[in-house]
């Protein structure tokens, strides 16, 4: 009798477990709001900015800004990231880099989705003009994976490379020289590009705020139940 006695579980110790959770609830879904608060933001900046600043190395730049840049195409270094699926077809994405001056790191103009085939990518394809041009877009950044697993990069000294969710370190490696830490996603009426459906992304604020509603209504359940057991408890004494 004495034995179990000593093994008996506190009575408080499951309000207390309750009590953390419904914490714990609360908190993700505060989270959610504030990440459904910040992805309102960005669509809203998103579709109200107008015009293209003059961008510069050391320019510092918001997401999605709308910006102009100047330099030299470098054709024969391109990356093509693969896992890309727009309107359900898988393809590339076709990534260029663009060189202002040799001692500044480049940056990386994303020209769009091209679908993939059986055949590999025609080099020609991918060509792009000689000499200095102005590339007009907004800032972005390269796509990234929920969970990485293995190189970005496979083994090969060709170009163009293919990649699988890089990053912009793994990116430089490969292209011997620094590169900015955004991408320029060219703007739809740019000549030189493909497929380009830009937008801040598919999972937008009001998917953040349903889920924001659940954890909340998870929470409230459980601090029901909680209340309903405790007053079962106290008539029973």
């Amino acid at each position: 009798m004495n034995a179990r006695r000593e093994n008996k579980l506190p009575a408080w110790l499951p309000y207390v477990i309750g009590a953390v959770l419904v914490a714990q609830f609360a908190g993700l879904g505060a989270w959610q709001i504030s990440r459904g608060l910040e992805k309102r933001a960005e669509r809203q900046l998103f579709q109200g900015e107008t015009g293209f600043a003059s961008w510069h190395d050391g320019m510092e730049t918001r997401p999605f800004q709308r910006i102009k840049a100047t330099g030299v195409y470098d054709g024969a270094h391109q990356v093509l990231l693969e896992n890309i699926i727009v309107n359900s077809r898988h393809g590339f994405y076709v990534i260029t880099p663009l060189a202002d001056l040799d001692d500044e790191p480049v940056l990386l103009v994303n020209r769009g989705w091209i679908e993939r085939t059986a055949d590999p990518v025609d080099p020609a394809l991918l060509e792009v003009p000689t000499g200095r041009v102005t590339v007009r877009g907004r800032t972005g950044r390269l796509p990234r994976a929920g969970m990485k697993m293995g190189r970005a990069f496979a083994g090969g000294s060709d170009w163009p490379r293919y990649a699988v969710y890089p990053s912009y370190e793994e990116v430089a490696a490969q292209l011997g020289r620094p590169v900015q830490p955004f991408v320029l996603l060219m703007d739809e009426g740019e000549e030189y590009g493909f497929l380009r459906q830009w937008v801040p992304t598919e999972f937008g604020p009001g998917k953040h705020f349903g889920y924001a509603l659940q954890w909340f209504a998870m929470g409230a359940a459980l601090s029901g139940l909680l209340i309903w057991t405790y007053r079962k408890r106290r008539q029973r004494q």
